[in-house]
């Protein structure tokens, strides 16, 4: 009889450990799903840093005040931008920066509950800013200066430059992430990102052919220029193509006048189309960048060590102040 309880004891405990099995199970996984290994947390906040950059630009565009007033803890004490103001937008056109505006103060907040994040870098919104990009991407001086607040065009334009280094930087970023739970948050803000870019395109593309005064250069030849300015400072060839195909696009290397390059390939999918509403690669898979590359370009100079542009003190986060340690040292 004594061997006969123990055994049925035995399986008594073995059932209730089976029954415990699947909770156990679970609770592993799901810690496993939302943990971030430390290679994961500098590539999920250096973004922080153009996600601040297309908040701010959009709200106040929109809306006339930023992250100060909308959400002022997310700013974490950081400097309240720099020459930011309200644009002279369309209805139509408020109405979608606006959307974009809030979007972006969801991806600072989205980030944030996932990493813990840094403080608002100081940024530089000013006509000036903006001004100093389209006279390198002209390669003249524009007379009067551009002002990316002045009508939708112009903010248009202005706004052509940032969601496309969002969207690269996070397809840079993707294959490099560990966790399930990083590459679910950069795959949904890549997505966003993309979508903000094609309406900005798609916004343009409408208006290709006209010209943007009192410049006259067409919205086409201003949005090639801008690309090709790009792809310069990337110093990582291209990245980022006009949203309609150059007349002289024929998959070989050519000098432009402000330095940069025609891409050495037929752009437009397939190389088919004279049209191209969305940049992709020879696959029409979106570009992919460095978090260096998105250094370069934001801060104007082509190089990551050298803060400037839209971030006159440098951006924040390891990455970023890592750069700029380095330029300290080698002085």
């Amino acid at each position: 009889m004594a061997k006969c309880g123990m055994s049925i004891t035995a399986i008594a405990v073995s059932f209730l450990i089976l029954l415990h099995l699947p909770s156990l199970c679970t609770a592993s996984i799901r810690e496993s799903v939302h943990f971030i290994p430390p290679s994961d947390v500098d590539l999920l906040e250096f973004p922080l840093n153009l996600e601040y950059l297309e908040a701010e630009f959009f709200l106040f565009s929109s809306l006339g005040h930023g992250l100060d007033k909308v959400a002022p803890d997310l700013a974490m004490g950081g400097p309240s931008p720099v020459g930011a103001q309200k644009a002279k937008l369309s209805p139509f056109i408020k109405d979608i920066i606006t959307q974009f505006a809030y979007q972006e103060v969801d991806h600072v907040r989205a980030i944030k509950d996932t990493v813990k994040g840094f403080p608002r870098p100081l940024l530089n919104l000013s006509s000036e800013s903006f001004t100093e990009v389209m006279d390198r991407a002209l390669g003249c001086w524009t007379n009067p200066p551009f002002d990316p607040y002045a009508n939708d065009v112009n903010f248009l334009l202005a706004s052509y430059i940032i969601p496309n280094i969002g969207l690269t930087g996070y397809a840079g970023a993707n294959p490099k992430l560990k966790s399930a739970a990083s590459k679910k948050l950069v795959a949904g803000l890549l997505g966003i990102e993309s979508g903000q870019d094609a309406v900005i395109r798609a916004l343009l593309y409408e208006h290709a052919g006209e010209k943007v005064e009192p410049y006259g250069v067409t919205v086409a030849e201003f949005t090639e220029r801008i690309s090709e300015l790009m792809n310069k400072l990337g110093h990582a060839g291209t990245k980022d193509e006009g949203i309609v195909v150059p007349k002289d696009n024929g998959g070989t290397v050519a000098p432009k006048d402000n330095g940069g390059t025609v891409a050495p390939k037929d752009e437009g999918a397939e190389g088919k189309t004279s049209g191209n509403v969305l940049a992709g690669d020879e696959y029409s898979l979106a570009y992919a960048r460095t978090p260096e590359e998105v250094l370069r370009i934001l801060y104007g100079e082509g190089n990551e060590h050298v803060p400037g542009g839209f971030y006159p003190n440098g951006a924040n986060g390891r990455i970023a102040k890592c750069h700029l340690a380095t330029k300290t040292h080698s002085k």
